[in-house]
């Protein structure tokens, strides 16, 4: 009987000790970027380590980078972007390498990460009085174009002023453009307002 029951045991134990595995059927794998690559299968994207054991699960809600004529969602920095969608607006935020959301979706547009840091434009809720007739707030909206770090926190500001944005899809159909864009470890290009460009220093993502 004792015999019996070590055997049943060693057999348990076989698929987690002794037999990988093999993951099938899918229809895109990505390079490796931060020690993850992609995999696609049937619209829906898991992460798996150089081992290939999955370590994020199939979601929907990664952001696609684009690469040539290729587009999946990539890690940098330990962080991969998401995004989600609220009354048709879309939010952008950022996962950790396990799948955990890190940085909640709150921007309006941002970029994925590079050496610990990334370019988001950061919205900004104004209380500017209130409507006695309809008993309500008004509310002014607008974003900024600011540099974070990887725990959210804003490093460096980049805009030269707010820009006022109308929260409705009516008018956010697209997320707004980026005029930013790191072009070094170190330097990061800045569009201004007269559409020229500035190359400023980026400061440091501790």
């Amino acid at each position: 009987m004792k015999k019996l029951i070590v055997v049943l045991v060693v057999f348990m134990m076989l698929p987690l000790t002794v037999i990988s595995q093999d993951i099938k059927n899918i229809d895109f794998i990505s390079p490796f970027y931060d020690g993850l690559a992609a995999i696609e299968k049937r619209g829906e994207w898991a992460f798996i380590d150089e081992t290939g054991n999955i370590v994020v699960d199939y979601r929907n809600d990664v952001v696609l980078n684009r690469f040539g004529d290729e587009s999946y969602p990539i890690f940098n920095s330990g962080r991969c972007l998401i995004v989600k969608k609220e009354e048709g607006i879309s939010y952008f935020g950022f996962i950790d390498k396990v799948g955990n959301t890190i940085i909640e979706p709150q921007f309006l547009n941002a970029t994925s990460f590079n050496n610990g840091m990334a370019i988001v434009l950061q919205l900004h809720k104004n209380v500017i009085g209130n409507n006695d007739v309809l008993d309500k707030q008004m509310i002014d909206y607008c974003y900024t174009k600011n540099v974070i770090n990887i725990n959210g926190e804003a490093i460096m500001y980049l805009s030269e002023k707010p820009t006022h944005v109308t929260l409705s899809k009516d008018y956010i159909r697209v997320p707004p453009k980026i005029d930013a864009k790191f072009i070094s470890d170190k330097l990061i290009a800045v569009k201004s307002d007269n559409n020229s460009w500035s190359i400023r220093k980026l400061e440091s993502s501790q």
